[in-house]
């Protein structure tokens, strides 16, 4: 018996859930909109759609913000700006599914750890957004890393973090110039470790058992004033069971920070006593233990390819959770939760990849490219608009030098909305953010 049906059988995935579409804007509306942009064509490359078999010695055409056409041979318009691929692979942009770029931002000081509101077990009314510094320089760095889109959430010091955001990783001066527009708003909540030590004192629990009983208590107090809200009856809003309130009507997606499987359960029991549905376990590192469950429940897993032992919780995680999840039908995604891993992502997918080769399995390019760029975007509710390359996407994409999962490879040009948004061979468009590169000396006057 191989490897694979040795450790978790022949599981399929059931019932994947999928978030509710766009969303009208709320009162804080986006207001991002692409710029101007050249008619663009990549010729030559090796062409990852993240939607089906890789196309070599393709042609890729964009306008206007959008793919057009992807194919071999394709005849050119006159006006189209001819980038030569040949050698080099295209890919969507990266998808961060986890992140606290602008919320941790660098610099690190304390007035800039923006990303947990410690003050009680349930803070379910703050939103990441309002906390985000749009010029954090991890935003330049991630884009050099070829990161096109994010989800912004709140830290996991909370039973209820609050709510996360999806922004397009571009240059503004307002989160409001960021947000993904109508992308549906998450809310991160989290168990174990962290929401135990981080407890704010007073009368907040300190226990699992008391960690349970503070989630079931927010949801029926949730219940209630969804069920008025339902009936048109006249009350207060209250902004932290809006956002609960919003999770059992499965307009919020749930984000759920998580590393043991046996507390992965409990939180899945926790979601069918309420009725709502968990978008995606976080971290995760024990998910291999239940890997035929959660392809069952259509529940997605968020998290590293190897990263283990910094914590308690996280010992009992293996090298090879990502493949073991993907093989038994589990909605698998990678996330960074890091300012240095996220310049990296393509290089985690890697990880895995060599992990699954190592017992004698092989897991293609398709599938690992999926992981950082498609199956995020269907989490996070915006894969109808990117997270592959096809006619009337976005043109949210990335030209490596090479083979993205190779570790010589680097983000050569980066798209947002057909953007040029990094080009490594035009020194305008390289990070010159004072917060990298320290004040300039200024020279005195001659």
């Amino acid at each position: 018996m191989n490897v694979r049906a040795c450790l978790l059988g022949a599981s399929l995935l059931i019932g994947l859930w999928l978030p509710a579409a766009a969303q009208p804007e709320g009162p804080y509306p986006s207001t991002y909109s692409p710029g101007p942009s050249p008619p663009t064509a990549i010729v030559g490359a090796t062409v990852l759609t993240a939607e089906g078999p890789a196309v070599p010695g393709a042609t890729i055409l964009f306008r206007d913000g959008k793919i057009t056409a992807i194919g071999k041979d394709l005849d050119l318009p006159s006006d189209v700006q001819v980038i030569d691929g040949k050698g080099k692979w295209v890919t969507p942009g990266i998808i961060d599914i986890h992140s606290h770029l602008g919320v941790f931002s660098s610099p690190g000081v304390p007035s800039m750890r923006n990303g947990n509101e410690k003050t009680g077990k349930n803070t379910a009314e703050v939103w990441a957004e309002h906390s985000i510094w749009p010029q954090d320089p991890g935003f330049e760095m991630a884009r050099r890393g070829g990161v096109t889109t994010l989800a912004i959430l709140p830290g996991s010091a909370n039973l209820f973090g609050g709510r996360s955001v999806t922004i397009k990783n571009v240059s503004s001066v307002s989160v409001q110039g960021m947000k993904f527009p109508g992308a549906p708003y998450g809310a991160k909540m989290a168990c174990g470790e962290n929401p135990i030590v981080y407890a704010a004192r007073g009368n907040d629990p300190f226990t699992r058992m008391g960690n349970m009983a503070g989630f079931r208590s927010a949801f029926i107090d949730a219940q209630a004033y969804l069920e008025k809200k339902r009936k048109g009856e006249s009350q207060k809003t209250d902004l932290r069971l809006e956002t609960l309130a919003g999770i059992l009507a499965g307009d919020i997606t749930t984000h759920i920070h998580c590393y043991r499987a046996d507390e992965m359960m409990q939180m899945i029991d926790l979601s069918k006593e309420f009725g709502f549905k968990i978008g995606a376990f976080h971290h995760a590192t024990e998910a291999y233990k239940i890997a035929d469950t959660l392809a069952d429940e259509g529940i997605g897993v968020a998290t590293w390819a190897d990263r283990w032992g910094f914590k308690l919780e996280a010992y009992d995680a293996v090298p090879l959770n990502v493949a073991a999840l993907e093989w038994a039908g589990v909605h698998t995604m990678l996330h960074s939760d890091s300012a240095v891993l996220v310049q990296r992502l393509n290089l985690e997918a890697a990880m895995a990849m060599a992990s699954a080769r190592r017992v004698g399995e092989e897991i293609s390019p398709e599938v690992a490219i999926s992981w950082i760029t498609l199956n995020p975007a269907i989490t996070l509710g915006i894969a109808d608009r990117t997270g592959s390359l096809a006619p009337g996407k976005m043109a949210d994409l990335v030209l490596w030098s090479a083979d993205p999962f190779s570790v010589y490879a680097v983000a050569e040009k980066v798209f947002i909305d057909g953007v040029k948004v990094v080009d490594r061979d035009d020194p305008a468009t390289q990070p010159d953010s004072d917060f990298l590169l320290g004040q300039p000396v200024l020279e005195a006057a001659q």
